[in-house]
């Protein structure tokens, strides 16, 4: 079947040649337009009374007592201050401007532009080729390896603050995810998969339990519905523990199932304590289902083996899963760099390498930190807890602020047990930026850093988190007019309330100034032209 895009190339072709062609002349239009309007003006100067009626407008303006300027200087300040305020709401809440959004998504086209989003740059790899940068759509949400239980963990925080620490956005990826999961047969649904199918759909969480129970009615042994009871309605780990144990009893062959119960109960094991067990249970599925590696159990191992202090089960892992062909994540390029810190942190000081150098380890180390840093930058404020730490989602995307917050929430304490790393941390994390410093068109190890993250952290994270942003955007450029604006009104008001007669006198001033050139212009656009040229073409 033909792509219906493509099938006249020829149209495509004279439309583009067109929008290009109104766009080079636009800027010339625009003089010549306002060169006509300077000549007219001054041709009809004399039939229209132009001059009179300027003169009756300043007369005018003279009777005006200095309170109509305060007030008229004072409006203008209120007006551009409500707007600032406005703008820099919408800054804070969705990054961009509103007045500028609305003008590229608006006059860009009417004035021949191409919008941004749908041309694809080309930006240079690490070994210097040309690489297309990936697209919002490519901005791929990843589900948390080490997502909390929503009954044990994330109510008991909203019992306690009184804030939900997870977004609609990311509970209905969750719902999405549980359909296909645990009920990947259509064709052949039974009752009690009909209503669990229905019950993943459901936003109330109440709804959500009764749906669970009403299918454990159809029939005991639905696996499914355990599931669910033992991630909603269970208030500790421990109930969570049991309820998982209960649907692993009766989950049959569905591998599915299978996977998501043992890794869950692994994860029990670790909250409850029960690291080494953790541990095998982890070891065991991984053994067991070696192709899942999509799931990203290894995370889940190499957390605990951490908290085990396993660092040579931890370097085992990590030379298996940072390998260059296999994604990567925070988990696994800090692991590594917290690894290799770890192996010098203990005797570094910043006035000592700056005094003799870098040894090779403390070289690999700090190599290893720009690794991390430049593939998930916001990482380190976490870390060295410049920001404050929230819930992770239950969804990340990888070198995005949720997959940061995922990360430093499970492996903080990590980095503290490791005596100087995080000193180690803060004196080098920032020399990153000076090895990339377009991050947005070309990486140093890795592919240059998509701009889509920002918006997909803000779908994942909490309205009260603070999103982080990188590379940090700059004030719009209308944010800082209308502040300008608003600080020079508000000076103009005060100025005018305070000294009438010398403001009086300094806007004659100004304004005499201001049309000096266009009164030169027209004496010698007088002289220039002969004066019968003048009067017929002002009888025409």
């Amino acid at each position: 079947m033909e792509d219906p895009t493509g099938s006249n190339p020829q149209s495509h072709g004279f439309t583009d040649k067109l929008k290009s062609w109104l766009s080079w002349s636009w800027t010339y239009v625009c003089f010549v337009w306002f060169g006509m309007v300077f000549i007219m003006i001054y041709v009809l100067w004399s039939p229209l009374k132009l001059h009179e009626s300027l003169t009756s407008a300043s007369l005018f303006l003279n009777t005006l007592t200095p309170k109509f300027y305060v007030a008229l200087t004072g409006t203008s300040s209120l007006i551009s201050g409500l707007i600032l305020i406005f703008e820099w709401w919408y800054f804070r809440k969705y990054g961009t401007s509103f007045i500028e959004q609305v003008s590229v998504s608006h006059l860009r086209p009417l004035l021949g532009g191409v919008e941004s989003s749908s041309a694809t740059g080309l930006f240079s790899s690490v070994n210097g080729e040309a690489e297309p940068r990936p697209s919002v759509s490519e901005c791929k949400v990843w589900r948390n390896p080490l997502n909390l239980f929503r009954g044990a963990e994330y109510n008991r925080y909203t019992w306690v603050t009184g804030k939900e620490p997870l977004t609609y956005y990311d509970m209905n990826l969750s719902a999405q995810d549980h359909q296909t999961f645990f009920i990947a047969d259509t064709q052949q649904l039974r009752p009690e998969d009909s209503v669990m199918q229905k019950a993943w759909r459901e936003r109330n969480p109440q709804a959500r339990i009764r749906a669970a129970y009403q299918a454990i009615e159809l029939n005991h042994e639905c696996a499914a519905a355990y599931v669910l009871l033992a991630e909603e309605e269970a208030t500790t780990i421990t109930e969570a523990e049991r309820l998982f144990k209960k649907a692993l009893s009766i989950a049959g062959r569905d591998i599915n199932l299978l996977v998501y119960i043992k890794r869950r109960l692994a994860m029990c094991a670790r909250k409850l304590g029960r690291i080494k067990e953790a541990v095998k249970m982890m070891r065991d599925l991984m053994k067991e289902f070696p192709l899942l590696g999509m799931l990203n159990i290894h995370e889940n191992l190499l957390e605990a083996l951490l908290e085990l202090q396993a660092y040579a089960d931890v370097q085992a892992v990590l030379a298996k899963y940072d390998d260059i062909s296999l994604p990567k994540s925070a988990t696994i390029c800090y692991t590594s760099a917290l690894l290799k810190a770890r192996a010098v942190s203990d005797k570094f000081s910043p006035e000592a390498a700056s005094r003799r150098g870098l040894s090779t380890a403390e070289m690999n180390a700090v190599e290893a930190i720009h690794r991390a840093v430049e593939f998930n930058p916001h990482v380190p404020k976490y870390l060295l807890e410049m920001k404050s730490l929230i819930l992770p989602p239950e969804h990340i995307l990888k070198r995005g602020d949720s997959e940061a917050v995922a990360y430093a929430f499970f492996h903080l304490q990590h980095w503290k047990r490791a005596e100087g790393a995080l000193n180690l941390l803060h004196c080098t994390w920032e020399g990153t930026f000076r090895i990339i410093p377009y991050p947005l068109e070309k990486g140093h190890l890795f592919y240059p850093y998509p701009g889509c993250t920002e918006t997909a952290d803000r779908e994942l994270l909490p309205s009260f988190h603070e999103v982080s942003v990188y590379p940090k955007k700059e004030l719009p450029f209308f944010i800082l007019f209308t502040a300008g604006l608003c600080s020079f009104t508000a000076m103009l008001a005060m100025l005018t309330h305070q000294f009438p007669e010398l403001m009086g006198v300094f806007a004659k001033a100004f304004f005499s100034t201001l049309f000096a050139p266009l009164g030169f212009f027209a004496d010698k656009m007088e002289s220039f032209m002969p004066s019968s040229f003048w009067h017929q073409l002002t009888r025409i």
